[in-house]
């Protein structure tokens, strides 16, 4: 998706290409074929070659797939989310990631209000 949302679209041999030890060719064209049928993808024909694009926006499908993870392992709890990230052993904030949370926790409870 990330190839797909960066080019605007892409065919299979694209995406295949630009991935890192990229699975065989008809792993990536059933992939994409599994990312249509889920309505994240659509594509158009182009000869013989199918060109998939995006159904939306990157934004919104980043919305959409966090909403999936916090439904999924936190109980749709941001809260729980967060604490998970900021609890791991293995996460450093820096002081101007600090600052950005405080940030944004400070405008959430200005919003709240």
């Amino acid at each position: 998706m990330d190839i797909i949302h960066a080019q605007g679209q892409a065919t299979a041999a694209e995406v295949e290409s630009a991935l890192d030890d990229a699975p065989s060719y008809s792993t990536v064209r059933k992939l994409l074929s599994i990312l249509e049928r889920k309505g994240f993808l659509k594509h158009r024909e182009d000869g013989p070659r199918y060109v998939f694009l995006p159904t939306e926006p990157h934004q919104k499908a980043s919305q959409h797939a966090i909403r999936r993870v916090l439904n999924t392992f936190f109980a749709g709890s941001l809260a729980n989310a967060v604490a998970a990230l900021v609890d791991s052993s293995d996460t450093k904030l820096s002081p101007e990631e600090l600052k950005r949370i405080e940030a944004l926790v400070r405008a959430a409870k200005a919003k709240s209000s």
